[in-house]
Parts: structure tokens; sequence; C-alpha cells
């Protein structure tokens, strides 16, 4: 049986031409090794498996070279070139920091810098994880870093930047070391998979790619963990089982079911996801990037910002054409408040499943009567309700000034006559569901006709009718009876424009009775198309100014009352 090496020690960059994902580094370092401008000390950040110290031997071996070609790249024949392959150059010393962190490790690399190179120019001092270092340690190396030898070169290695002393970083060349691209993983692990005979498409790659997030050690190790599993023909559907990846099937799948409305098929997709062990949260994570990816293959310009393969970039395309950038949007608004209630909903399945219902939705019903996603559980808030009231093609809604959809609790009557009500999100239940989707179906089959929007006197009837309920709120009450009214209509949807005299009484309607106002008045002119805004009335149109302070009502008394004014004056009154 043959020595087996993994693909990151096999195919380990050995010369800048081969550092991946690093251009600007390896050029800089080529050229203060060309023009012999070399610092006594560098310091390599950046996150894991992206070449740092990869690139720290690299240059270490270039500037001990005998013999370097044309661009400075090491010739690979000479004793320096030689030792350091064979690994036992005396010229190069890897110290790791995270198991030597004390001082008296430090004073033993100390006293070990004094000592010249035996073969070439410069004694090179890799310190991986540098960061690692103990304060004292750290203390101890400084003096040594701001004065080293003239043959003594020192490159620190960190993934923390932010933990090194200021006294360290000031006496370092700092470079920041890039995240890998997925393109540029994808080009070297086809190359590695040509080198070794192994047949793997693009998106098998991709997946690879994705998964190591930015590192190309990763990529490397999850590849050789993928052709154990697969063997040399690595096929699509082995990578995803292995690496336990979420198809991407399943989210241009659910994306067709809220097109369609069906959000029947929606939780049996949902119910085979939770059935394969993949996390809910992570589904709809999943789910949220499928959106964010169609939002950009839908807007021209963006194609580079999906790092796709283009038989993917082609399918993208073709569903974000069949979807309105209105959709979109505020799928992705559902989905990412989804995200955000996860933790705090009482029953999470329960919550996201609601989720996919308001996604299903979408194409439905009009955006004014999408209810918002709450956290389960929570009750500072009224529980919004799903009405019973089916439309034929309804108009879409403009959303409210800043108040919350909800979708009216009207009760109708159906074609045969039968009362159907609301059932509010307490009584939900999947039986409930299903019964309202037949029922749904059979108004739409008999040609149900769409709710007729109230004339704006019968509007104002019971706008003051519904004044006369708040005799117990007085603040309210005078608000809806003396207030300022305007009544327009938009896109087929009635707006009553309740205009108040500050941006406090705004504030104070849209927070605590906007929800129940709006509920009230649909329910009074049994229509779901009303809505409710709140706006300040315009300083120009404000009452007069009321005097409160007792220097203010002096001041309009005595203007007022010329005899008080020339008693003021008589008597010399302070009227402060």
């Amino acid at each position: 049986m043959s020595d087996y090496i993994v693909s990151a020690r096999k195919y380990r960059p050995d010369s800048f031409e081969t550092l991946i994902g690093q251009d600007t580094i390896a050029r800089t370092l080529s050229n203060s090794i060309r023009r012999g401008q070399l610092a006594h000390a560098y310091l390599f950040c950046g996150p894991r498996g992206v070449g740092k110290t990869t690139t720290a031997r690299i240059f270490a071996k270039m500037i001990n070279c005998s013999n370097p070609g044309p661009d400075m790249e090491p010739c690979g024949e000479c004793e320096s070139c030689v030792s350091f392959q064979e690994g036992r150059s005396y010229c190069i010393h890897e110290l790791d920091a995270a198991s030597n962190n004390s001082v008296e490790d430090i004073k033993t690399l100390m006293d070990q810098v004094q000592v010249p190179p035996q073969v070439g120019r410069y004694s090179v001092y890799i310190i991986d994880e540098v960061h690692m270092l103990s304060q004292a340690a750290f203390n101890a190396f400084l003096k040594t870093l701001e004065e080293p030898p003239a043959h003594a070169i020192f490159i620190l290695a960190t993934t923390e930047k932010h933990k090194i002393l200021p006294t360290i970083l000031s006496r370092c060349q700092t470079y920041d070391f890039n995240r890998i691209s997925i393109p540029d993983m994808v080009r070297n692990l086809r190359g590695i998979a040509t080198k070794e005979g192994i047949t793997i498409d693009d998106e098998s790659l991709h997946v690879i790619a994705q998964k190591a997030d930015g590192a190309m050690r990763d990529a490397l190790t999850i590849f050789d963990q993928t052709v154990a599993f697969c063997g040399t023909d690595v096929k699509y559907q082995d990578v995803i089982r292995n690496l336990n990846v979420l198809d991407h099937e399943y989210s241009f799948k659910l994306v067709d079911n809220f097109l369609a409305g069906d959000y029947a098929s929606a939780f049996l997709s949902f119910d085979e996801i939770l059935s394969k062990g993949f996390n809910a949260l992570h589904f709809v994570g999943s789910l949220s990037t499928h959106l964010r990816n169609l939002v950009v293959a839908k807007t021209g310009g963006l194609e580079p910002l999906l790092e796709l393969p283009d038989s993917l970039k082609q399918r993208y395309a073709e569903q974000a054409s069949r979807c309105s950038q209105q959709f979109l949007f505020e799928a992705l608004g559902i989905t990412t408040s989804c995200e955000s209630g996860y933790k705090a909903a009482v029953n999470p399945r329960l919550h996201i499943e609601f989720a996919l219902m308001k996604l299903s939705y979408l194409v439905r019903k009009p955006a004014a009567e999408i209810p918002p996603l709450a956290p389960l559980g929570r009750n500072d808030n009224p529980a919004p309700v799903i009405s019973s009231v089916v439309e034929k093609s309804p108009a879409p809604a403009p959303a409210t000034s800043s108040a919350a959809p909800v979708i009216s609790s009207a009760v109708e009557k159906s074609p045969a006559g039968r009362r159907r009500t609301a059932k509010t999100g307490s009584a939900l239940s999947m039986s409930s569901i299903m019964e309202e989707k037949k029922e749904e179906t059979a108004v739409q089959d008999a040609g149900a006709q769409e709710v007729a929007l109230p004339d704006n006197e019968s509007v104002l009837l019971k706008w003051k009718e519904m004044a006369g309920e708040y005799s117990s709120k007085p603040r309210l009450a005078s608000m809806l009876s003396s207030g300022k009214t305007e009544i327009k209509e938009e896109n087929g949807v009635k707006i009553i424009e309740l205009f108040v005299t500050n941006e406090a009484q705004k504030q104070w309607v849209e927070e605590k009775m906007l929800r129940p106002l709006e509920n009230r008045i649909r329910e009074l002119l049994a229509c779901p198309k009303i809505n409710v805004q709140v706006s300040v009335v315009p300083e120009t149109e404000n009452t007069e100014k009321v005097p409160y302070m007792p220097e203010e009502k002096a001041k309009d008394l005595m203007e007022k009352e010329p005899a008080v004014r020339e008693l003021v004056a008589a008597m010399g009154l302070d009227t402060k």
C-alpha cells in the first residue's frame, strides 16, 4: 500500500506563481526581493486556510536561493532549495506560538537568532499563531523585533490581528490576506481532479467551494472527503448527501409553489426536509439565499454577484423572469423576519409554516392584506386574523404609512347562502386551513364578485359612529370626532387620512390604536379594503396658539386689553 498524502499537502504551492488568490501580496513580495528592499519583520493576517504560512515558506525559500530565475523564482537545485524541500533547512525556523507562548520560549528564540545562517544569506523565523503569545512574551520580543541582527527576518502569521499589541504592529510590514474566491477555488479543484483522474461536475465543485467558506485548505480537505465517499466518479447527489447540504432543487420547487399559491405542497416539502435531518432555521436561511439570488438574477448588471455554475445561473434567470420585483422583496421580508423571530417562537415549526402560508398568499392577496410575521407565543400585539373573503383579481394595494397591515375579519355569505366567519390565529390548525382552502375554491368556482368599495358619505357616517364608541377614551374620541379627516381612493383601496396636531399624537395613534381602528372601520363597512393613515396638520393650518405659562397669559392679556398694558407700564410691574 502506497503512502497517501492529502491534497492540502500534496498540492501545496511552492512558488508565487502557484499561489492562489493572493496576487497582490505575491507581486509585492517578489518586487521587494528583486529590488533588495527586505524588511526585518512581516505580519501576515487573514482567515484560516488562505496561504499565510505557505507564503511565508515561499518567501523564505526565495530570499535564500543561490540561483533565482528571471522572475526571482527559486531554482529548486541549489543547496538551500534542496534542503528546504527535504525539510532539513537550517536557515528557516518555524515556531508554533500556540504551544510555545511563554517568556522562556521567546528567550530561547532570541538566543537562536544570534547564530548566523550556515547556508544562504538570511535566517528566517516563521512564528505561526503569534496572537497566542502571552503579554510578557510579547514584551520580551519587542526589543529583538525592533533591532534584530542583519541576517534575521521575522515573519509573524495570525488569524486574529486585533489581539496583536500595537507596539508589535508598528514594527512590522502588515499584509492582509483575502478569502479565496469561489471561481479561484473551483479552478484549482478542477486542475487537481484532472491530475488525479477524477470525474466531477461543476455544480459539485461549487458546492465544495461554498462549503469551504473562502479557505482553500478546507476546500481540499472536503474534496478528499468527497472522493473517499464517491470514488473517482463523483455525482452531485452524492456530494450533497455526504456534505449534508440542502439541495437547491427544494428552493426552486418552493418558489414555484409560492407563485402558484400552493401552500399545501410547500408544507410537504418542508416536512420532507425536516425528515432528512436538516435544521429548520438552516432551511429558512437557504430559502432567503435563494430569494436573494433571484433578486440578483432579475436585476441587470449584477451577474458577477452570482457565484454559481452557468447551468444554475440560467435556472435562476428563468425563474426570476416569472417573479415580480414586489413579490421578491416582500418574500425576502417574510423570510428574514422568520429568521429573526425563530428563537423566540414557542412553536418553531408552526412559526415557519405560517411564513410559508404568507409566502403562498403573496401572489393571491393584495399586499395590504398580508399580516406581518411575529414570533409565536407573544401577546403584546393582537393576533392577526385570516379573512374568509375571496377575490377574483385583487388590485395591489399600497402599504400604509407605518401601520402593520392586517387581513379583515369581515363576515361574508357564500353564494350558497352559508355564513363563514374568520378564523383567528389562536384557533389556527391544519384541519381548519384545509377546510378554508376548500371553501375558497368553492367560492371561486361559483364566480364570487369582488367586494365593492363604500362611498365617501358612508365612510364618514361609520367613522363618526366609531368615534362615539370611544367615549371612554376622551383623547382619542376628540381626535376622531373633531380632527380633520380626508377620504381618498388609491389602487382600489379606500384610504381614510386622519390629521392630528403634532408628531407625538401621530406616534401614539400609530403605535397604540391604528390596528384596532382599521379593524373596526372595516367591520362596520363590511369591506376589507379600508386603510387608515395618520398625518400631522401642516403648520400653516394649525389652530391659534393657546397660552399656557403665566408669562404667556400676561403677555396675551396685555395685547388684548390696552388698560392692563398701561397699568403695568405705570406701576413698573414685572410680567416675568
